[in-house]
């Protein structure tokens, strides 16, 4: 897989590209893990927390803390900057 310098909203990849759940590097805030699910999804990192904070806050269900330093553990951080 080869990486050229390009600006972060668009990474070109030259061959053997598959898109994998990773950390971001740029968008974080703690561990990159909202920034990342929003990269993957093609979705604004902040409306992917509005959604993570609003899971947390308002369901008794949501274990919000566990399942974010959870995800920290489990999904690695993005190779290239």
């Amino acid at each position: 897989m080869v990486w050229l310098d390009r600006p972060r909203e668009e990474p070109i990849i030259l061959s053997g590209y598959s898109r994998r759940l990773r950390r971001s590097v740029h968008d974080r805030w703690m561990a990159g893990i909202c920034g990342g699910i929003g990269e993957y999804f093609d979705l604004d990192p902040t409306v992917v927390r509005i959604i993570y904070v609003l899971l947390s806050v308002l369901s008794a269900g949501f274990p919000g803390t566990l399942i974010y330093i959870l995800l920290w553990v489990l999904i690695p951080e993005r190779e290239y900057y």
